[in-house]
């Protein structure tokens, strides 16, 4: 039986988590072919899924609500079918920068994660408990790889991730 996981970009945890449960998978049900497909992460995952394009996907929680709860959509007609790992939400900024809270982020470019990942919607919920709007408080900056955020703090094109 060939099942196909959905992960995310390359660079996050995603792909790397996805790779070692069909490693898993595989080697204790060998009837099991699964293989993993990155993907735009959590966002672009639950569409692929209701439109069976995938078999299985991995969903950040905050996606998952939205998705199963009806919220800005119809709700989705899926199931989880496992807990992964907790996923804190943080921001991380170079040792030399002059922040020490997230309002000190203000008006600077953040990165909020990749195109389609769950991070994007973890940042919305945690920044709208403090008052705060990553749209318009921020200068936000999505990914195309989730990989691709460390080299930008570091270089200076953002202020953190």
């Amino acid at each position: 039986m060939s099942v196909v996981l959905g992960t995310a970009t390359p660079g996050g945890g995603f792909p790397v988590y996805g790779d070692a449960v069909a490693a898993t998978l595989n080697e204790v049900d060998p009837s099991l072919a699964v293989t993993t497909r990155n993907t735009r992460g959590s966002t672009e995952n639950v569409p692929l899924l209701e439109a069976g394009q995938l078999d299985l996907a991995l969903v950040q929680g905050e996606v998952a609500h939205e998705a199963l709860g009806g919220i800005g959509r119809p709700p989705a007609d899926l199931t989880i079918f496992a807990a992964m790992y907790a996923t804190p939400g943080m921001f991380v900024v170079r040792g030399d920068s002059p922040a020490r809270a997230i309002p000190d982020l203000r008006g600077k470019p953040v990165v909020f994660g990749a195109r389609g990942s769950g991070l994007v919607i973890l940042a919305r919920y945690v920044l709208d408990g403090l008052g705060l709007d990553p749209m318009r408080d921020f200068h936000p900056v999505f990914l195309d790889a989730a990989g691709d955020g460390p080299a930008m703090v570091l270089d200076g094109r953002v202020a953190a991730l």
